[in-house]
């Protein structure tokens, strides 16, 4: 059965092309490739939600704190993944996104990404700028989403909150 997904905040849905570059020597995707697809997802988000080049222009720019992925299941040359990305949580200094990379409409790997904004000049944290916390906080997430506890939910199951 495939995974059945509720739509979240600033959620985004992409291709992620496999490339010849993107095998290692066992014939699966490296594992530096799922960084970089998550890379490729958060710009998108970005391109749509909270423009990077406008960010850029004031004076400050998002960076990357922490990354997690949990590897589910080996993706290969044939496969045609596509990831979705959906913004977990954000506070005044810190924002979460969520991210789930599909094969045939299962699950191959979750990934999650802690990070700040900062001030271009100085390198400093600065807080979520306001504009973006007034964007998420129009979106209507119950307790648990905005805790990040429900993220993929099996048909008529509640999704495992260990992630």
């Amino acid at each position: 059965m495939s995974e059945q997904f509720q739509k979240q905040p600033f959620e985004i849905e992409i291709n992620l092309p496999v490339r010849t570059y993107d095998i290692d020597f066992a014939g699966i995707v490296n594992n530096i490739v799922y960084i970089r697809w998550l890379e490729d997802m958060r710009l998108e988000m970005l391109a749509l939600h909270f423009p990077l080049n406008e960010q850029i222009k004031n004076g400050i720019a998002p960076i990357i704190v922490q990354t997690r992925v949990d590897y589910k299941q080996a993706i290969r040359i044939p496969d045609t993944p596509c990831g979705r990305m959906w913004i977990k949580a954000i506070d005044s200094l810190r924002w979460t996104v969520n991210a789930v990379i599909l094969v045939n409409g299962k699950v191959a790997a979750l990934g999650e990404q802690t990070g700040i904004f900062v001030n271009l000049q100085n390198g400093k944290p600065i807080r979520v700028p306001k504009e973006l916390r007034e964007k998420y906080q129009e979106y209507d997430v119950s307790p648990l989403l905005s805790n990040g506890e429900i993220l993929v939910a099996k048909a008529g199951k509640p999704a495992d909150p260990s992630f």
